[in-house]
């Protein structure tokens, strides 16, 4: 039987036996940059500490890890943390996931199924919006309607038209359909769409659980000017692109309107946020990818081949064609977005 695809999606990824759920986790099918290199993990440590800094160095300092897969990227900053005096003993870390708490995950690491309030810090959402569950539509000789998908085998077909909230997304950040052709199933003939009305609901409420501080997420998205006109939703198993089938053995995925995203965030922080690429944030933050000098490899060659495999990770990092075409969504709440934050 056929159903939205936001039905479908809830239950592939975050169902009992969902894809975030069940199995080893995320890091078995899919790189992010979490996973490619501890470069990504120095500079969220650098933007910890201005956050801190900002903050006036509270009492209690948290750092909130959305969508934390088996919580790689807070044993990391964990490791980073314990070596920076002054910010070990006031740091606060909890991972966000549905799926249960990890063997051997450190105790100073909270486990947690939902974004605690109150948050004094940062809360960091790395490919987190991508995966929140969405509806797709499909402009026809009628306007906009649903698409609906057999979860089983992801065959889809046409619904009905879309809701008026939803129709007013569209028409907000999804304007100018183009055309169609007669048609009666979803097909390249259609202007499609992914509505992301549902991302603006989640990252608004993890904006309101911030107190003060700095809310991050770091996607893979597109802005009103350049959508996609025929979607981006895919998934990926075991390293690989394949279909989306939405049967809860794949991550089902689809890039983020930034901006619809970023204007919701804004509305409930009450103020600006900071919106760039993810190779100009990681270089605003101390991470070039630049060569060490050929000279080093005769006075250091040991040195220097640890240098230059750094630089090479952080060429990946920001390499405008992969990870660093990511997006970086700064939001500040109750601190001025200065250098410290904006940068």
């Amino acid at each position: 039987m056929s159903i939205a695809w936001r039905d479908a999606m809830s239950r592939a990824l975050y169902g009992p036996d969902g894809f975030f759920v069940a199995g080893t986790g995320p890091a078995d099918h899919f790189r992010t940059s979490v996973h490619a290199s501890p470069a990504f993990t120095s500079a969220l440590l650098r933007l910890l500490t201005d956050v801190d800094s900002t903050l006036g160095h509270p009492d209690r300092l948290d750092v909130i890890d959305v969508g934390a897969g088996r919580g790689e990227l807070l044993r990391g900053l964990l490791r980073s943390i314990e070596g920076s005096p002054g910010l070990a003993e006031r740091a606060r870390l909890a991972a966000v996931e549905l799926a249960p708490r990890p063997e051997h995950l450190p105790d100073q690491i909270e486990w947690v199924p939902e974004i605690p309030a109150g948050i004094n810090g940062l809360l960091i959402a790395t490919e987190w919006l991508d995966n929140v569950p969405l509806d797709v539509a499909v402009h026809t000789a009628d306007g906009w309607r649903y698409v609906l998908v057999d979860p089983e085998i992801g065959a889809e077909t046409l619904g009905e038209p879309v809701s008026p909230a939803d129709l007013d997304w569209l028409n907000t950040w999804w304007p100018h359909p183009a055309i169609p052709r007669s048609a009666e199933t979803p097909s390249s003939d259609y202007l499609r769409a992914e509505i992301g009305r549902s991302r603006d609901e989640a990252w608004a409420n993890a904006v309101q659980k911030i107190e003060r501080g700095l809310a991050l997420a770091v996607d893979y998205g597109h802005l009103r000017e350049a959508r996609p006109v025929g979607g981006t939703l895919t998934g990926y198993r075991a390293g690989r692109q394949v279909p989306p089938v939405p049967d809860g053995t794949t991550d089902v995925t689809a890039h983020v309107a930034m901006d619809s995203v970023a204007s919701a965030g804004a509305a409930v922080a009450r103020c600006a946020y900071s919106l760039v690429l993810q190779r100009e944030a990681l270089r605003a933050l101390g991470a070039d990818g630049g060569r060490p000098p050929l000279s080093m490899a005769g006075t250091d060659p040991a040195g220097y081949v640890r240098a230059l495999a750094a630089a090479s990770e952080v060429a990946e990092l920001t390499d405008p064609v992969g990870l660093g075409g990511h997006w970086w969504l700064r939001q500040p709440v109750g601190i001025p977005l200065g250098p410290a934050v904006a940068r």
